[in-house]
């Protein structure tokens, strides 16, 4: 959420800011809802102000004997007027809150200018695509014979569901593994094993609620199926004052992720791009304020070690304001190379959110030398999503007699096997 002190000294760079990201100029209601907010409040305290005065006079006159009725009579209209005021406070400052929820952090100064993902920037290129002496396929079709089982999916869940079996099922839990022990060990973070269903706050906390609240599954009790794991990491910290020797914090988890999916009719209906349902190694990282864009790169470096790993061709795109998440100020996407696609495709976003989500959450730190708290800092990214990197594997490492020759990094986690062979030949 937005600083509203912020956003009152400094109307036209809000209005600036949001005009990057494609929304409209909103400080104007905004200046009108704090000041009444603030106006009403004055007003709250003055009424009060004067009640406790008009009190006194009732006990004073009472004391003596005489005839306090006026007084009386004024407590009463200052008690009216002093609710009024408190309610209208109220409902002005819901109203203000609930604008301020609903409009996207600001860009970074460094954040190019742009619509969509066409005008992204390229900042790297790692690796080279192969070369095949074949027509390549696509996933589905290596993957069908090897256990990919889309029919089953759709005939438990519907649509955008996939069934792993065998081969397939053996491949993506070593993903996982590998991945959380790559993070885990080398890169310093701390696994977690959060929840998969959590209340209100906690999207509301990360910034999916109120606004995306149609892209989420809830259950019947209330309780949302948590669209990535940094909604139950970063909400970890949520409320809680933090000592400035508990950070950074650094947290990884593996956790299925859950999306309906509402605006993407028609997009990615064939195979694991796109799926109501898929598994993702999150990276969540909590810093002190000031050093959140230090730690974006390190969180990309992060990331993009997986792929290095897996000997996956990628890419690295800087976000065009237009294109970034709701609560990023900066995002890196990684992109890996897909043969049958002959494009790159998203595998990895990794955002710095500056406090944007610490002042959702109430979360803060005490302040080094002076008295006091100032909000966190707060970033995620994939590290990486498991589905989009088993595709990439099977596309990447296909051969013609529709075989997957595995990287040599996640061997060990399939008990030294070298390639994936078809059960149906």
């Amino acid at each position: 959420m937005l600083d509203v002190r912020w956003a009152r000294e400094n109307p036209e760079a809000l209005d600036k800011a949001l005009s990057l990201r494609g929304e409209p100029p909103v400080s104007a209601r905004v200046l009108e809802l704090d000041a009444g907010r603030r106006a009403a409040q004055t007003a709250f305290q003055d009424a009060q102000s004067q009640r406790r005065d008009a009190s006194k006079i009732i006990g004073q006159a009472k004391s003596r004997g005489e005839d306090a009725a006026d007084a009386i009579a004024l407590v009463s209209k200052l008690k009216e007027a002093a609710e009024a005021a408190e309610a209208t406070e109220k409902n002005l400052s819901a109203e203000l809150d609930m604008l301020l929820s609903r409009l996207p952090n600001l860009p970074l100064d460094d954040v190019p200018y742009g619509l969509d993902e066409s005008q992204n920037v390229e900042i790297r290129v790692v690796g080279a695509p192969r070369e095949f002496e074949f027509e390549p396929k696509d996933h589905v079709a290596i993957g069908t014979p090897m256990g990919m089982d889309f029919d089953a999916g759709t005939k438990l869940s519907g649509a955008r569901f996939v069934a792993m079996r065998g081969q397939m099922a053996r491949l993506e839990r070593a993903l996982a593994h590998f991945m959380l022990d790559l993070h885990v060990t080398e890169h310093g973070y701390s696994e977690v094993r959060p929840p998969l269903l959590v209340r209100d706050e906690a999207m509301f906390g990360t910034g999916q609620l109120p606004k995306f609240s149609d892209d989420l599954f809830q259950t019947s009790e209330g309780r949302w199926l948590i669209p990535t794991a940094e909604v139950p990491l970063t909400n970890l910290i949520a409320g809680d004052i933090l000592d400035p020797f508990q950070l950074p914090i650094r947290m990884t988890a593996h956790t299925p992720c859950f999306r309906s999916e509402a605006g993407a009719a028609g997009r990615d209906t064939r195979g694991m791009i796109r799926m109501h349902q898929f598994d993702k190694v999150e990276l969540v990282s909590i810093v002190a304020p000031g050093d959140g864009v230090s730690e974006l790169e390190r969180m990309t470096e992060a990331a993009e070690s997986v792929l290095k790993r897996l000997e996956l061709p990628y890419r690295v795109m800087l976000l065009c304001s237009g294109d970034m998440g709701f609560g990023a100020r900066k995002t890196y996407d990684i992109e890996v190379w897909l043969p049958s696609q002959n494009t790159y495709r998203e595998i990895s976003s990794c955002s710095f959110c500056g406090d944007f989500q610490a002042r959702r959450m109430n979360s803060r730190v005490r302040r080094v030398v002076e008295k006091g708290t100032e909000f966190l800092e707060t970033l995620n990214g994939s590290g990486v999503a498991v589905g989009r990197a088993l595709v990439a594997i099977l596309e990447n490492g296909q051969q013609s007699d529709g075989s997957v020759v595995l990287p040599d990094a996640i061997r060990p986690y399939m008990n030294g096997l070298e390639r994936l062979i078809p059960v149906e030949a």
